[in-house]
């Protein structure tokens, strides 16, 4: 015979006395939120039959992250981050290395812990300054190479132009080289290792870094670019994106053919830049970044509509990777607002919004004493690395390649004595 309500419950209520009651206010929401969701079945199936609740819940960060509200003082994102794997792929010759290098190290690697340094170069008296990649925190594979002339076949001469690149159509194969030779690298290294990088950053060995790169810039699903500097198309100088959208903005050469069957002819590098995200459906965005490029080359002064500005390397930016050199501005405020309101836009025009960009006279060689200039700009810690350069032995150097080889996952290059003394020209 069954036993009353009231004698049926006595046990079970005697056992919830027993507990404890702030567990059980845990516990009470959690009941709610199934209930709500019970309630709302028939709104919720479709959404949840795709996206089950469980990935919803555990992965609101990155949805956050997807509608591009990325707040720079976002812990969350930031510790995110800080989490995944980065690949920085750095491509070029090495040029003033000793002022861009620390910079990178400073601003990029250091700020990205997870991050790993690839290094893509051709041979050139410059490359000994690679021996500073021993301050680099991590560094992946290093491959500097002996450059060598690539075919110049029937649908590159269609697709690209020779104008406005010092070394025409091959100029352009060989940068785009550069790029594409990075994400080989890169992906070798996934391989070799069992795992998938979530990040690729994509800049130049000449770039001077004055900021750290910030978490707001890294945009799940879209490719991100700096303004400005776009010469007809898109900024090229440096690019971030997830694994899948940088797979796309890297592949310089492979693209070539598909931007010929789409009908695209006479693209310079940005142009070209442009086309193989658009035609592979890769969302872009552009946001300013903290760099400049160090350029020794010489530009009119005043600049016309299609000129360069060079900007002071003093300047307070951001300045999205425009031309930049050390000097003593000789162009501020209302002269720089007068000069990029000629300058055309579309071309090589830089952001110099709030006073944040000063003008040098860029027209003949670096002036004396841009040394002392770039010292008080970057600072006692990369100066000291300019200094080390200026001042480097042989032996040094050979040892500094030493140490460099034993802690990179993958070499390629020449002896490092040669390396060394093809730069600083001396024996061994």
């Amino acid at each position: 015979m069954l036993k009353s309500p009231r004698k049926f419950l006595m046990p079970f209520a005697k056992r919830v006395s027993d507990l404890d009651w702030r567990f059980i206010g845990l516990i009470i929401p959690l009941v709610l939120f199934f209930v709500f969701f019970s309630l709302h079945s028939t709104t919720l199936n479709a959404f949840t039959s795709f996206y089950p609740v469980k990935q919803f819940l555990f992965s609101l960060p990155f949805q956050k992250g997807k509608t591009g509200d990325i707040s720079e003082n976002d812990p969350a994102w930031k510790d995110e981050l800080v989490r995944s794997r980065m690949a920085v792929c750095l491509v070029g010759g090495a040029r003033r290395f000793e002022l861009t290098g620390p910079s990178i190290f400073e601003m990029i690697l250091k700020q990205y812990p997870n991050s790993d340094l690839f290094l893509h170069s051709p041979l050139d008296s410059d490359s000994f300054k690679f021996s500073l990649l021993k301050f680099a925190p991590k560094v992946a594979a290093v491959r500097i190479f002996h450059p060598q002339p690539l075919p110049e076949n029937e649908s590159s001469v269609r697709v690209l132009t020779p104008h406005n690149s010092p070394n025409g159509i091959q100029g352009l194969l060989q940068y785009f080289n550069l790029v594409e030779g990075c994400l080989t690298m890169i992906k070798a290294h996934e391989e070799k290792n069992n795992f998938t990088y979530d990040w690729i950053i994509r800049t130049r060995v000449d770039g001077y870094w004055n900021a750290p790169l910030g978490p707001q810039n890294f945009v799940p699903g879209k490719y991100l670019v700096p303004p400005g500097s776009s010469y007809g198309g898109l900024n090229d100088r440096l690019g971030i994106g997830d694994i899948t959208a940088s797979t796309v903005a890297l592949s310089r050469l492979s693209l070539i053919p598909q931007l010929d069957s789409a009908g695209f002819t006479n693209l310079n590098s940005e142009a070209a830049f442009k086309a193989q995200l658009t035609t592979q459906n890769v969302t872009y965005l552009t946001k300013r970044l903290p760099f400049c490029i160090v350029s020794d080359r010489k530009y009119d002064f005043l600049p016309g509509r299609f000129g360069v500005p060079v900007a002071a390397l003093s300047s307070r930016g951001p300045l999205s990777g425009a031309k930049c050199r050390p000097c003593k501005p000789v162009c501020r405020g209302a002269c720089v607002e007068n000069v990029m309101e000629s300058v055309e836009r579309e071309w090589s025009w830089t952001d110099w919004s709030n006073g944040s960009l000063e003008l040098c006279d860029a027209h003949e060689s670096w002036e004396n004493g841009w040394e002392k200039i770039f010292d008080r700009v970057a600072g006692k810690k990369l100066a000291a690395a300019r200094k080390i350069i200026a001042s480097l032995k042989m032996e040094q150097c050979i040892e500094d390649f030493i140490q460099l080889k034993k802690r990179t996952s993958h070499w390629s290059a020449p002896p490092v004595i040669q390396i060394c003394r093809l730069g600083l020209n001396r024996s061994s």
